[in-house]
Parts: C-alpha cells; sequence; structure tokens
C-alpha cells in the first residue's frame, strides 16, 4: 500500500525528531564526561599545587627552623665567648694585682735580700759554672755585692764547687720591675732569668687552673687541668 505524502513526511519528522533525540542525549553524554574529566583534571591540577605549594612552605619552614638554630648557636658562642674573656681578664687582674704586691717585697730590705739570695743560689745550680755575672737593679747593686761572698761560700759547701761571681756595672734590670737577678755565664752564651716577674709567671702559668677552679668553680666538661 503506497504511502501519502502526509505519511512520508509524518515519518521523516518521526525519525528526525529520534535523531535529534539521540544526538541530544549523546551531546549531553558528551558534556557530562567532559565536565567529570574536566573536574578530575582540575582536581589533579589543584592537588598537584597544593602539594608543591606545602612543599614550597614546608621547605621554607626549615631554611627558617635552620636559621633559627644558627643565629641561636651564633649568640651562644658569643655569649660564651664573652664569657670566657670575663673569667680571662678576671684572672689578669688577679695576676696583675700579684704584681703590684711583689714590687712590696723590694720595700721590705731584709726579705727582699733573702729572696734575692734564694734567687741566686737556685741559679748557681743550674748553671754549675765557675764564672758568673750577676745583672741586677742599679739600685739592689750594692745590696748585692754585700753578701756575695756569703753566697759563693754556700755554693761551695753544697757543691764542693768554686764559683767567681761578679756584678754587671755596666747594665741592670729595668729600675721599674719588681727586681731579682739575671745570671750570665760562659761569656753571654748562657743565661738564666731569675727575676719576680719570671718567678710569678712560672708559677702562674702552674696555678691559673686551679685560680680559674678557685674563682669560677671546677669545669665538668675539664678532663685535664694542666
Amino acid at each position: 500500500m503506497a504511502l501519502s505524502d502526509a505519511d512520508v513526511q509524518k515519518q521523516i519528522k518521526h525519525m528526525m525528531a529520534f535523531i535529534e533525540q539521540e544526538a541530544n542525549e549523546k551531546a549531553e553524554e558528551i558534556d557530562a564526561k567532559a565536565e567529570e574529566e574536566f573536574n578530575i583534571e582540575k582536581g589533579r591540577l589543584v592537588q598537584q599545587q597544593r602539594l608543591k605549594i606545602m612543599e614550597y612552605y614546608e621547605k621554607k619552614e626549615k631554611q627558617v627552623e635552620l636559621q633559627k638554630k644558627i643565629q641561636s648557636s651564633n649568640m651562644l658562642n658569643q655569649a660564651r665567648l664573652k664569657v670566657l674573656k670575663v673569667r680571662e681578664d678576671h684572672v689578669r687582674n688577679c695576676l696583675d694585682e700579684a704584681r703590684k704586691r711583689l714590687a712590696q717585697i723590694g720595700q721590705d730590705r731584709q726579705k727582699y735580700t733573702e729572696v734575692l739570695k734564694l734567687l741566686i743560689i737556685q741559679a748557681l745550680y743550674q748553671l754549675m759554672e765557675q764564672n758568673v755575672t750577676l745583672r741586677v737593679r742599679q739600685m739592689d747593686v750594692s745590696l748585692v755585692e754585700s753578701f756575695i761572698d756569703e753566697i759563693q761560700e754556700i755554693y761551695k759547701n753544697i757543691s764542693k764547687k768554686e764559683v767567681v761571681i761578679k756584678v754587671d756595672q755596666d747594665n741592670f734590670l729595668p729600675a721599674e720591675s719588681c727586681g731579682g737577678v739575671d745570671l750570665i755565664a760562659a761569656r753571654g752564651r748562657i743565661k738564666i732569668v731569675n727575676t719576680l716577674e719570671t718567678r710569678l709567671e712560672l708559677i702562674a702559668q702552674q696555678l691559673v687552673p686551679e685560680i680559674r677552679s678557685s674563682l669560677f668553680g671546677r669545669n665538668p666538661n675539664r678532663k685535664f687541668t694542666d
């Protein structure tokens, strides 16, 4: 049975409507899939950037923390150095005070005479030379000459050796020194410095650790004190 033009047109419209509906459904499906993929990609990019930002600030935080530790360490070291300097200055002040008191020995003629005798005899035993020249302060020349014979006799009795001692009349220890004596032998090739300042320095080297302990207490981190 032949279709009329109206039926044909109706079928064509029906087919076109079906095709259009399918196209719309397909378009919606494509849009939905595209939206889903867009959201997935957007989420991935956002997460990626979030991780980058977190890593960046974690790195910055670590750098700041490291810088704080470095600054704290530097400040602590500076503080320790200041403490050490103050302590050393205090020890040095103690030694300076000792030097001032040492200078007072020369004002007591009897005590200073005994000290000079001991310094000379001690150095003679170190030299063990037959001819020795003494160098003292110019103000001490007459004092030393007054007991040279006594010193020579003491040395002879103990060492069983002769010694000839003379006082240098041309060269002297500095007038501002605390006193004491230099002993010279073998035409100047051998010299023993036995001044009061030298003796103080020698004793100070041995006693400084004890002085520090007395002033500031024992350092628990120090194993040796010499």
